[in-house]
C-alpha cells in the first residue's frame, strides 16, 4: 500500500473541527485527483484502487492506493511509463499541491469563523 498523510494542528478549538476535516477531505480528494493523473496505468486497477480518507476525531487525512504492488509500482524509479506517468506518483502530487491543499484548509476554516 502506498499512502500520503495530511494533518493538521491539534490546537484547534473544537467548533473548528468540522471545518478543519471538510478541509482536509478536501484537500486529500485534490492530491488524489492529481496523483491520478500521474499513476502509471495498464488496466487501471492501480488507480481505481486510490481513496482519499479522513479521521475527524483526530483530524488526519490520507490518500492511498491499495493493490499488491501499488508501493512497488510507486517507488521503482527505472520502470518505463506512459508520457505524464510516472514513479512517485503520490509523493509528487502531495508535494506539488501543498500550497493548494493550504489553501483549502484555510478556506474552509474562514468559512466557519463567519
Amino acid at each position: 500500500m502506498t499512502r500520503a498523510r495530511l494533518r493538521l494542528n491539534r490546537s484547534i478549538p473544537r467548533e473548528l473541527g468540522a471545518a478543519g476535516a471538510r478541509g482536509l477531505l478536501l484537500g486529500a480528494e485534490h492530491v488524489l485527483g492529481i496523483s491520478n493523473d500521474r499513476v502509471p496505468l495498464d488496466e487501471a486497477a492501480l488507480q481505481r484502487s486510490g481513496t482519499a480518507t479522513v479521521d475527524e476525531a483526530d483530524l488526519r487525512a490520507a490518500v492511498a492506493y491499495d493493490t499488491p504492488y501499488a508501493a512497488r509500482q510507486h517507488e521503482e524509479l527505472t520502470w518505463r511509463h506512459a508520457p505524464g506517468r510516472r514513479a512517485k506518483f503520490l509523493e509528487s502530487a502531495l508535494n506539488d499541491s501543498a500550497v493548494e491543499v493550504r489553501d483549502v484548509i484555510a478556506a474552509e476554516l474562514r468559512r466557519a469563523l463567519r
